[in-house]
């Protein structure tokens, strides 16, 4: 599966505004709800809840949050780029840029795992992460990560 089978432009946010990691969540949350018609508050609080167990903040400046939903069709991600970066409680203590968040339905561990890895192994590309901190729009992040997305 590719990331962008399940990431939507809509969801894809160029400029975080948000300062701590609470708001970064409802922030990304936001779009997200609206494409998969499901309440933000919820979303919020099931990656709150996960974010409770370990931070998905797993250093280098990439944050990972991910959650599971009950009643959810498929799986969605989200994007956000954070210029000025977050205290996301990183494995590193270093901001946090880059964050894709990631949320699928309950019972769909091996299709989340796999998500999460593949999302993973792309953010160990430097020159990858580099552009994606370059890029200034949704267009531009999206383009980035659809010439990732094709070379695995």
């Amino acid at each position: 599966m590719k990331i962008l089978d399940v990431l939507q432009p809509e969801a894809i946010l160029p400029e975080l505004k948000s300062q701590t990691k609470k708001e970064v969540l409802e922030e990304l949350s936001a779009p997200v709800a609206q494409l998969a018609r499901i309440d933000p508050v919820r979303l919020v609080r099931v990656l709150l809840e996960r974010e409770r167990l370990g931070s998905t903040g797993i250093g280098g400046g990439i944050g990972i949050p991910h959650g599971k939903l009950p009643n959810l069709d498929h799986l969605i991600i989200g994007f956000g780029l954070s210029r000025k970066g977050v205290d996301f409680e990183s494995l590193d203590g270093a901001p946090t840029h880059l964050f894709f968040l990631l949320v699928t339905p309950e019972n769909s561990t091996g299709l989340h795992l796999k998500l999460l890895a593949r999302i993973s192994r792309i953010l160990k590309n430097e020159p990858f992460k580099e552009r994606l901190l370059q890029a200034t729009s949704r267009e531009q992040i999206y383009d980035v990560i659809k010439e990732e997305d094709e070379e695995f």
